[in-house]
């Protein structure tokens, strides 16, 4: 009768199952039925308003530099948070060109966001959902999501709503095409971990390529000619990776070709045009002297093997990285909120969405109103890094002064706002060399150097700036790694 008395146990214990429990169970035994039965209506799914006794929840859309930072500082203690997000991690951009090369691995550059933000993966209340952002409805308080999915053969996307007490909508920027035709199909864009491998798998597939019998020599140095379009700090950096990648570990291990490879950097203006002239000078004479090919152009269309130059010349390329600086999003278009001047979120000096109540914007999405008498800011990691430390701040103070609960900060004093100091910029020109200008603006004077000092100041510099020491640790052996047996070239 042993059977008997657990068979009782186990109905005694269905009994005190909640109805949730019941439904979970009942419909998990529907799927073994073979009887016809009508389908269920789909029930309302997601995270519903916080009640009074409960935590506020914080909802942050993003996990780029901005959200990152504000997730790192936010207290758990004060509010529930809860980061929806296409990526897990955060990458570190400053470095993510080194990766393209195999200077720096993938894992280096990214660091997942329960690292940055424990609570996310134990506190009850928060959570992190794989997911994009669809709508904003803000007289509700709730934001509309619809989760990540790859390819034909996975699940359908889900769709749920989050009730959220405080919003910050930190989603970034995309690359900006200025509608040229051919760039979203042919070009590779360099702002997340994926882009960069698809950089590095083009770049050892047509190394591999060139080298098999009967390719032609037109065809050789077609497949063998990276094109760079942009003479920002990113275009520049990942020229100056790309050059000493071809003297340093092409010119060794792919003899057969090493004549036939070349980098080519297309700007339309002038490279690094916030930096001083006298870096700028350098900067065009180590690129120029170790191998890259400058062309001051506009590009008028991108074709599958060449781009067209405003003035009719074809540029034959193996591999395009589009580097041209950022632009809104076509969720940020979409959203119903006060623009600035170039179509970003419009904030106030305290960084928030004036027509909506508890609604934040930070980082390259978000732009100073005309009303305030604030330009808008560049699209810089500092810039993103800075506003998103600034808001931290202030929603723990709104949490400690009883405000954090939807339509509760109203009659709360904000206190100081957010004023932005530039602490310079820095990028790299190739082995050894660097630019550092820590001057606030292009018009003040200030300190700028060049060279190898400025190299290992760049570096330490990045390397500070790195969240974690796992993340710095991994950074260290890959360039000791480097530096000693040369970078990987295994395509992966």
């Amino acid at each position: 009768m042993f059977w008997c008395r657990n068979f009782i146990k186990i109905s005694t214990a269905t009994k005190a199952k909640s109805p949730i429990t019941t439904n979970l169970i009942l419909t998990s035994l529907s799927h073994f039925s073979t009887a016809n039965q009508p389908p269920v209506a789909a029930q309302p799914s997601g995270l519903g308003p916080t009640k009074a006794d409960e935590k506020p929840r914080v909802v942050v859309l993003g996990s780029g530099w901005a959200g990152s930072r504000l997730m790192k500082g936010l207290d758990p203690m004060l509010y529930d948070i809860v980061c929806v997000s296409p990526r897990n991690h955060m990458v570190f951009t400053p470095l993510l060109a080194s990766t393209c090369v195999g200077t720096l691995e993938f894992r280096s550059v990214a660091e997942p966001i329960s690292r940055i933000q424990p609570s996310i993966s134990s506190a009850p209340g928060s959570y992190f959902f794989l997911a994009n952002c669809t709508a904003v409805n803000t007289e509700n308080h709730e934001v509309h999501c619809e989760t990540v999915t790859e390819g034909d053969q996975t699940l359908e996307a889900w769709k749920f709503k989050i009730s959220y007490d405080k919003l910050v909508i930190a989603s970034g920027a995309q690359a900006s095409t200025f509608g040229i035709h051919g760039v979203k199909e042919h070009a590779v864009f360099l702002r997340e971990v994926h882009h960069a491998q698809a950089i590095r798998r083009k770049l050892l597939l047509n190394l591999m390529l060139s080298d098999v019998p009967g390719i032609s020599e037109e065809e050789k140095r077609r497949l063998l000619h990276c094109v760079v379009v942009g003479g920002g700090p990113t275009g520049v950096e990942f020229s100056g990776e790309l050059s000493d990648f071809i003297r340093s570990d092409v010119h060794q291990r792919y003899t057969h070709v090493k004549d036939y490879i070349h980098v080519t950097l297309i700007e339309a203006n002038d490279i690094l045009s916030s930096f001083d002239d006298r870096l700028r000078h350098y900067a065009i004479k180590q690129l120029t002297k170790s191998g890259v090919r400058l062309v001051r152009g506009t590009v008028k269309d991108v074709r599958p093997e060449n781009v067209i130059l405003s003035d009719g010349s074809e540029v034959p390329y193996g591999l395009l990285v589009w580097s041209t600086g950022v632009g809104p999003s076509p969720f940020v278009n979409s959203l119903g909120l006060p623009k600035s001047p170039g179509g970003r979120i419009g904030i106030d000096e305290w960084l928030r969405v004036p027509t909506a109540q508890d609604v934040f914007s930070i980082g390259d999405c978000s732009g100073f109103l005309e009303s305030t008498g604030k330009p808008v800011l560049p699209a810089l990691a500092q810039v993103a890094e800075r506003q998103g430390k600034y808001l931290a701040d202030l929603l723990n103070k709104i949490g400690k002064e009883g405000g954090g609960h939807a339509n509760r900060a109203k009659a709360l004093d904000f206190g100081d706002p957010f004023e932005y100091k530039h602490l310079g910029s820095m990028a790299t020109v190739g082995r050894f060399k660097a630019l550092v200008d820590l001057r606030q603006s292009k018009e003040t004077k200030g300190v700028s150097l060049a060279g190898i000092f400025s190299w290992f100041i760049w570096r330490s510099a990045y390397l500070t700036r790195v969240i974690s020491w796992r993340n710095r640790f991994y950074v260290v052996i890959n360039w000791l790694t480097t530096s000693v047996f040369g970078r990987d070239i295994s395509r992966l």
